[in-house]
């Protein structure tokens, strides 16, 4: 229905409504392949839990053992190394399992049908760029893709095992044990996640504000400081207070920050031209 409009009228004498039932039959594309590849996550949602959600909380999961192995053969690297985790999760609500293995099925599924979302939105988006401006962008799904599928699994393999070894650890009393119940450790896990696919969009978000004027180089040049002080505060709360550790997690967001400047300036370059 919406691409019959689009065929139908030209996009420049689309009226406002046109164009919302253009974007409606977009977002409801987007929603079914959503719904779709959620339903298939629920129903292998054991796996996905025991495998991947829990696999966080078990001394063979990958990121573990990389840290005890730096910890054992190289300096600097002294106390990173994190055995068993201090924590134990519980469920306290009825319906407390079901709505965790729902909430895990719609990242899964958001996750896996990101390309043909992102692809819905560029279609969208598209018609009313110049012919110039397209060609500028090709490879834009590719290159988006790329980065969100890298900060998931930046947020999977080194943001959430940082936070939970650490907060595992950490003690205020003996007396207190680390009960936490399913519904936290779910949130917890997805919000570092899709935290971190979001953050990993920079690049891609710098070029679309730099392209509507909200945002230009020396706007980012300037700002590089608190932004660089921003990045090791966030690391030094989420990672144990070795430095290597707290580089580890900061380093790709800098080099993020450095690109999206270097993107900013190619938009703005190119702008002038035009």
């Amino acid at each position: 229905m919406g691409e019959d409009i689009e065929k139908e009228i030209p996009k420049d004498e689309m009226s406002f409504f046109d164009h919302i039932d253009v974007l409606r039959w977009h977002i409801m594309r987007s929603a079914i392949a959503i719904l779709v590849f959620s339903i298939a996550a629920f129903v292998f949602h054991r796996q996905i839990f025991d495998t991947v959600l829990f696999g966080l909380l078990k001394e063979d999961f990958p990121t573990y053992k990389l840290l005890c192995y730096l910890s054992d053969n190289y300096p600097g690297f002294e106390g990173m190394c994190i055995k068993g985790m201090n924590l134990t999760v519980i469920n306290v609500d009825v319906a407390g399992q079901f709505s965790a293995a729902m909430s895990l099925s719609l990242l899964t599924g958001f996750i896996a049908s990101f390309p043909y979302v992102f692809w819905e939105f560029w279609r969208f988006v598209k018609p009313g760029l110049k012919q110039s401006e397209v060609a500028k962008s090709a490879g834009i799904i590719f290159w988006t893709t790329l980065l969100f599928v890298l900060g998931c699994l930046f947020g999977y393999f080194l943001m959430a095992p940082f936070s939970i070894g650490f907060l595992s650890e950490f003690s205020i009393s003996e007396k207190v044990a680390n009960n936490i119940t399913l519904a936290n450790y779910v949130g917890f896990v997805n919000t570092s996640v899709m935290s971190c696919g979001i953050v990993f969009e920079l690049p891609i978000l710098s070029y679309f504000l730099t392209k509507v004027g909200l945002i230009s180089p020396h706007f980012l040049r300037a700002h590089r400081k608190e932004s660089i002080l921003a990045n090791l505060i966030l690391s030094a709360i989420i990672t144990p207070g070795d430095v290597s550790s707290q580089l580890i997690v900061a380093f790709p967001i800098f080099i993020l920050y450095e690109i999206s400047i270097l993107i900013s300036a190619w938009v703005n370059k190119s702008n002038v031209k035009i």
